[in-house]
């Protein structure tokens, strides 16, 4: 397989399914989170997803802006079929690039992936010292579980554990 086949294109509406379809055996494994459709759908502008010719989903991944520097790469996963074939890759350059459009200075991951996030230049965030505090009361009013995380909050330890967090600056 040749990842130069696929288009890395936004996310549609109609990608929904086959984005649920494949987190399903990796939310099993625990190495990403089961969301309701609905939580899909609303973060579907979000997503960049590496379409195969024949129309199958080989992988995808989401840009969630937390502030106004800072943004987290969410959901990036890749088929079993196409795992290995630098689809991963591709999608994190473009989640990247949409991140450097947006302003955003500095990119955050929640992973189990270190090795694969360190080739691109993150390093593991050795503490909460990331944002002024000012700015960190102001993130601790965000509802969103990624701000809870980035924030390293004790409420999300449960969902959390084993992941590292790293960083990137742009």
């Amino acid at each position: 397989m040749d990842s130069t086949e696929l288009v890395i294109r936004p996310a549609r509406t109609r990608d929904v399914h086959a984005i649920r379809a494949l987190v399903e055996p990796l939310a099993r494994e625990r190495v990403l989170l089961q969301k309701e459709a609905v939580a899909y759908y609303e973060a579907i502008q979000e997503f960049m997803v590496a379409e195969a010719p024949d129309g199958t989903l080989a992988g995808f991944g989401a840009l969630h802006v937390i502030w106004e520097d800072i943004a987290e790469v969410r959901t990036l996963a890749t088929s079993s079929e196409w795992r290995g074939h630098g689809v991963g890759h591709r999608i994190l350059d473009r989640l990247l690039e949409r991140a450097r459009a947006l302003g955003v200075s500095r990119v955050f991951c929640l992973t189990f992936e270190v090795d694969f996030f360190s080739r691109h230049g993150f390093e593991v965030m050795a503490d909460q010292s990331v944002v002024d505090p000012e700015v960190y009361s102001e993130l601790l009013r965000s509802q969103d579980e990624g701000v809870a995380e980035f924030l390293d909050l004790a409420r999300v330890k449960p969902n959390t554990l084993g992941n590292t967090r790293m960083i990137i600056s742009l």
